[in-house]
């Protein structure tokens, strides 16, 4: 079958021509490694080039039965429909024989989102007397001020932030740049925190113009993230599942609910599609609430 053959080519596409994260292009080859692994467990040879639709079909059928959800199905397919995309650039097949597979139907769950009630609940356990507590208060305030995703979020550097401008310059997903607006509570909470702790850490040579930095002076992991937001949440007593891309979520709907513009929300978190956006709309309860009580038969007086 030689898949290696291949996919060291296109490792190398998605790193030179589409300019992923070392995340995605590593997420993208074990959705392409599926193939083998299926093929190694049924004893059975492929031409990868030319793999016929009831082979198709029948590994489709294993991703199914492996209990992978409709997402995770769905992301799978994607990466190995991916994978022919390049081949066919390549020149190496003149078809894409994934083109006619059905993708999963994905159900669309509304995320939760925090008050700023329970925001301050969290922010409240926090422990300032202790080392890194100020920082640990900094990427809480600037999570819910700016909707960055965890990976934007551990690898801002210093110079990122435009006091002047009241924006910071943000990367994300693909090494796409963006700027996002900043309040002048999170700008003012930053300065103090360079002013501080982050002024008198002892920085690793490769972190030096990383923002947040733990004890060793490297930047924080996402593991580190996650861990602080579930554990504030607990301690505040919050029951709904909160991680950090919980305060993105909660970012986006408070912009929405007050009449922000969609494509101005899409533009400050980095979506590269409107539909995806548009997911907060449907949480703006009071909105719908109005249209309701204005044009619902029941409803008029």
């Amino acid at each position: 079958m030689q898949l290696s053959t291949y996919t060291n080519g296109y490792k190398l596409y998605l790193q030179l021509e589409k300019n992923l994260s070392k995340n995605t292009i590593e997420a993208y080859l074990r959705d392409v490694s599926k193939i083998g692994l299926y093929c190694s467990e049924r004893n059975i040879e492929i031409n990868i080039l030319k793999p016929t639709p009831d082979f198709l079909n029948d590994f489709i059928k294993w991703i199914v039965q492996s209990g992978n959800s409709s997402t995770s199905q769905a992301r799978i397919l994607s990466g190995i429909r991916s994978f022919y995309d390049y081949l066919l650039l390549e020149k190496q097949i003149d078809k894409n024989p994934t083109e006619l597979i059905e993708f999963p139907r994905l159900s669309r769950k509304l995320p939760n989102v925090l008050s700023n009630e329970e925001i301050e609940l969290m922010l409240a356990q926090i422990d300032l007397s202790k080392e890194g507590g100020f920082r640990n208060k900094v990427i809480l305030e600037l999570l819910f001020a700016c909707g960055l995703r965890v990976s934007e979020l551990v690898n801002l550097e210093k110079g990122n932030i435009y006091f002047k401008e009241e924006c910071i310059l943000v990367t994300g997903k693909g090494n796409k740049q963006r700027l996002v607006p900043i309040s002048d509570n999170a700008l003012n909470l930053i300065q103090l925190y360079l002013d501080t702790e982050r002024n008198n850490a002892d920085t690793k040579p490769k972190d030096r113009e990383i923002l947040f930095l733990n004890r060793r002076g490297s930047r924080l992991t996402r593991v580190f993230i996650f861990t602080l937001v579930k554990e504030l949440a607990a301690k505040a007593g919050i029951r709904k599942k909160v991680s950090p891309h919980t305060f993105r979520h909660s970012f986006a709907t408070g912009l929405v609910t007050n009449g922000a513009d969609l494509r101005a929300v899409q533009s400050m978190l980095g979506h590269e599609s409107i539909t995806t956006t548009e997911i907060y709309a449907h949480l703006d309860r009071k909105h719908l609430k109005q249209v309701v009580d204005q044009f619902h038969p029941r409803s008029k007086k």
